[in-house]
């Protein structure tokens, strides 16, 4: 399945820039179906719930990389 947004990504990682981009999607939604553009609005609405349920309901981060080498300084067995 294709990811249209990589939730994994370090810039989804502060929970106030995945709010601010699912309010944008929404507000903006919300302009256009003020200014009677059904379709776009419709599109936009697809966008915000995806970005919502991406972002917000659906988040789960994964944790950071592990070291590259193991504590006593040997590189780690494949």
């Amino acid at each position: 399945m294709i990811k249209l947004i990589d939730p994994d990504h370090p810039f989804y990682r502060p929970l106030w820039r995945r709010v601010l981009i699912v309010a944008v999607c929404c507000a903006w939604t919300g302009l256009e179906f003020w200014n009677g553009s059904q379709a776009w609005g419709t599109m936009f609405l697809v966008v915000a719930s995806y970005a919502f349920a991406t972002l917000i309901l659906f988040f789960k981060p994964k944790p950071p990389a592990a070291e590259t080498t193991a504590p006593d300084g040997t590189p780690p067995a494949a």
